[in-house]
């Protein structure tokens, strides 16, 4: 199915070839762009259609596609916005996602396009009214109701008390004030958000200049801006006990029904498990689920087919009344998670996946045989890079090995020295933007037991109470850690076998060899990374077929050294080699051997030839971030997608979730409470089983807690990010209207730090200069200063002038006066920093990543 751009309304063409919004207005049946200083201002007789391109970062363009219909519009015009999303997809390559929006009912995914929200003004084109300008009439006074945490619908409603009640958040905008009254039952969250509404309705209806007050309900008239509210209604009186406002309420559970549309015909399906089986590429699909109406169209149906389905779609909630059921319109291939996710199993479809060029050449292949436009799909990838690890490089760096229920920490020389049957935990400060920072972590090597995995996770979380949270906390596992790991640690070595007491015990007990590392015995060790700040050196089978061509390697019999390069290896990679055969093999003498023309005496050693890969192993790309808020309950972990985020949607009250499919980071509020906060690991463990995404996280994917106000860079560059509102005290609603009532957050007085030196891609140093004398040995490791473990706490109780950031002060101020700590923190001061350093902790029995079973 295809549309020709010449056979395509020319209001159309061009259109969806950029990241950002298009939107027409429907005129006589006909779109109608409208220019981008309109975009948000809605008329109530009119129908809107509204594209969202997103360019990704695999560089591929998403559309989403949006038709708003006003509660006025005539159900022609209602019908002519439906039909010509349908033709505007085509045109654009038939992936886009198209939407219902309803005026009052807008999905939350529509809403996030425009913040803070919409406010559809009375008036229209073809349904003959005349479009209203506030500002050209004498100002009204207006009463509106607000609800959402995330996004804001608005509604006005009559000004009468009778439209009050206690559940809701209304806004009464009068001449020369505006006020917010905060239902006693509503939640914080909504009343920070309709403050935004507030300042949205001061900017555009008052010019900026007009003044701003609270209300909270139950206050009597002895409140002067309480008093002044209430007279407006004619004086104070209690509200009844009631149910939310209209508009408010929920749609019922019904069970899913499916549906064939066929040759203009609706015909039930009948199935005992909803099945993707039951769905018939030929054909086009109702999905039913009461909320929502979805209808799948298959990729070989005809434009007229998709047509004939749409119309179908809004004829079935016409005559069944349903006003606020959303129809959203997907494409096989192309569908949503949540669609995909009502369906009892859904298969993996990797050809339709647009991760790389070679995905994105294969797809525009398939649809181009079927007829389909494939502009978007070849669109060029972007440059392959290294990523950025976004943390300082020169910080202090300790670790400890966990044996039989401890820690014990490793000296200078072999702190990054890793065995793989071994649990360790790392601490790592370094500069940030505008303070000290503290990365503390786990890393679990393949092989190690379980005893030892909650023993690393018990005593890294008891650091990170005992840093007051300030620290940030990671879980990591071998062969997954994150380029930060790689860059905190430089120049690292994993060994096989282990060392700990648990590992021994457990292969004694399997009758398994023990074959951890010997510098006396034969090894195999695979060299990687991206510059001398980032390499590692993992040991693999001493077997030919551990081999590859993109590599380097160093074998070793004892005394008898090898070095080994892969045809596809360039001179950067050498150099590592030879930096990782200082640690590995100093003062050694190694024989060096190019790809084809290797010694019998290396293949004998690895026994014997064998074939070997020459493809590069490739590291998961990062997608682009998803942020969820989350709730805990019973066990159970809730998330909701917060569509188009932004740094205001981090609610000082609640716990996010920030997907990047490399990692996820779990961001905490300061006003979580504590045992929340002890769950933070757990959340994440539970998401990455969940797989809210269907991305097939894996259950190693590195997680990172975060706690409000100690955002490290490498969380914070996905967003706009303004230290000030993180540091602010309060709860969301007393910042919001702090920021709102004062013209903008003001800016705070931070100490200066030393300018953070972050590794990026390295440069090939100059020949002369590239030796083995100047590469890393065991008895050249870096110097990283005094005690990592003490410096980790110096900042909480060296100085006056620092203010402990976790704890809130007592006095209602929402900026610190000054930056004293609380002096009942400061007798913690042995017990913390003996919590970080010392060896003596004994673990709690907390839950780890294998442990976690049927959630």
């Amino acid at each position: 199915m295809s549309v020709s751009m010449k056979d395509l309304d020319p209001a159309f063409r061009g259109s969806g070839q950029k990241d950002g919004l298009e939107i027409w207005r429907i005129e006589n049946f006909k779109p109608v762009p409208i220019p981008a200083s309109s975009y948000g201002k809605f008329f109530m007789g009119d129908s809107y259609i509204i594209l969202k391109t997103t360019a990704l970062k695999n560089g591929s363009l998403r559309h989403d596609i949006h038709y708003w219909i006003g509660k006025d519009t005539s159900q022609d015009e209602a019908g002519t916005a439906a039909i010509l999303t349908v033709e505007l997809d085509a045109a654009l390559g038939g992936r886009a996602v198209q939407y219902r929006e309803v005026q009052g009912n807008e999905t939350e995914k529509f809403l996030s396009y425009f913040r803070p929200c919409i406010m559809p003004r009375p008036g229209g084109v073809s349904s003959g009214f005349k479009h209203v300008d506030v500002n050209d009439q004498d100002h009204e006074t207006r009463l509106y109701v607000c609800h959402g945490k995330h996004v804001v619908h608005v509604k006005e409603v009559p000004f009468a008390r009778s439209s009050l009640n206690h559940d809701d958040i209304f806004i009464l905008d009068t001449k020369s004030k505006i006020f917010q009254f905060n239902g006693s039952n509503s939640s914080i969250q909504e009343r920070a958000k309709a403050l935004e509404v507030v300042q949205y309705i001061k900017d555009t209806f008052h010019e900026g200049k007009c003044e701003i007050a609270s209300v909270e309900d139950g206050r009597m008239m002895a409140d002067a801006e309480a008093g002044e509210f209430w007279g407006f209604f004619g004086g104070f009186a209690p509200l009844p006990r009631r149910a939310p406002a209209e508009g408010n309420e929920k749609h019922e559970e019904t069970a899913i029904k499916l549906l064939c549309f066929d040759q203009g015909k609706l015909e039930p399906v009948n199935y005992e498990s909803l099945a993707h089986e039951l769905l018939q590429t030929n054909k086009c699909y109702f999905l039913d689920c009461g909320a929502e109406l979805y209808v799948w169209m298959g990729r070989t149906t005809s434009l007229q087919e998709r047509k004939g389905a749409s119309e179908a779609a809004e004829k079935l909630l016409s005559d069944s009344n349903r006003t606020k059921t959303h129809i959203i319109k997907v494409i096989e291939g192309f569908e949503t998670v949540m669609f995909k996710s009502k369906f009892k199993e859904w298969p993996q479809t990797p050809d339709l996946k647009l991760s790389s060029e070679d995905g994105r050449g294969k797809v525009a292949a398939l649809l181009k045989r079927q007829g389909l436009n494939v502009k978007g799909l070849m669109k060029a990838a972007p440059a392959k890079e290294e990523p950025q690890s976004y943390i300082d490089c020169t910080g202090n760096l300790q670790v400890w090995r966990v044996n039989d229920k401890d820690k014990a920490l490793l000296s200078s020389s072999d702190q990054s020295k890793f065995y793989t049957g071994d649990c360790y935990i790392f601490q790592y400060t370094y500069a940030g933007d505008d303070k000290e920072e503290c990365l503390i972590g786990t890393w679990f090597g393949k092989k190690s037991v379980e005893e030892d995995r909650v023993t690393a996770v018990s005593l890294a979380s008891k650091m990170v109470e005992s840093a007051k949270f300030q620290a940030v906390q990671a879980r990591l596992y071998e062969g997954k850690e994150p380029v930060q790991f790689f860059v905190i640690f430089q120049s690292l070595q994993v060994f096989k076998g282990g060392l700990s007491s648990g590992y021994k015990k457990f292969i004694a007990e399997n009758g398994i060899d023990d074959d951890s590392y010997s510098e006396e015995g034969l090894a195999l060790f695979r060299i990687q990374g991206s510059g001398p700040e980032n390499m590692q050196a993992i040991q693999v089978e001493p077997v030919a077929s551990s081999l590859n061509s993109s590599y380097c390697y160093i074998l070793h019999d004892g005394n008898t050294v090898f070095t080994w390069a892969g045809n596809l290896t360039t001179a950067l990679d050498q150099e590592l080699m030879e930096r990782q055969l200082d640690v590995i093999k100093p003062n050694t003498q190694s024989r060096s051997q190019k790809e084809g023309s290797e010694t019998d005496q290396i293949w004998s050693l690895l026994g014997g030839k064998s074939e070997y890969s020459s493809q590069k192993m490739v590291r998961e790309l990062e997608s682009d971030p998803h942020l969820f808020s989350c709730v805990l309950s019973k066990g159970n972990l809730k998330v909701k997608e917060i569509h188009h985020f932004t740094q205001d949607d981090l609610m000082t009250e609640d716990v996010f979730i920030l997907d990047c499919h490399t990692s996820i980071f779990v961001w905490v509020g300061q006003q979580v409470d504590v045992k929340v906060r002890l769950q933070a690991l757990d959340i994440g463990e539970k998401f990455v089983v969940l797989d809210f995404l269907m991305e097939n996280l894996a259950r190693e994917t590195p997680i990172f807690t975060v706690t409000e106000g100690s955002e490290p860079p490498f969380f914070t560059r996905f967003f706009t990010w303004d230290s000030a509102k993180s540091l602010m005290h309060g709860n969301s609603y007393q910042r919001k209207l702090a920021i709102v009532k004062g013209g903008g957050a003001p800016a705070l007085d931070k100490p200066r730090r030393r300018t953070p030196v972050y590794s990026g891609r390295s440069t090939t140093q100059d020949k002369s200069q590239r030796s083995r004398s100047m590469s890393f040995s065991p008895e050249r490791v870096r110097v990283r200063g005094r005690s990592p473990a003490f410096t980790a706490l110096a900042a909480n109780f060296e100085s006056s002038s620092n203010r402990n950031l976790s704890t809130p002060p007592v006095v209602k101020k929402l900026y610190p006066k000054s930056l004293t700590p609380d002096s009942s923190n400061t007798s913690s001061k042995s017990s913390a920093i003996a919590a970080l350093a010392g060896s003596s902790d004994r673990p709690t029995q907390t839950p780890t990543p294998e442990s976690i079973k049927g959630m």
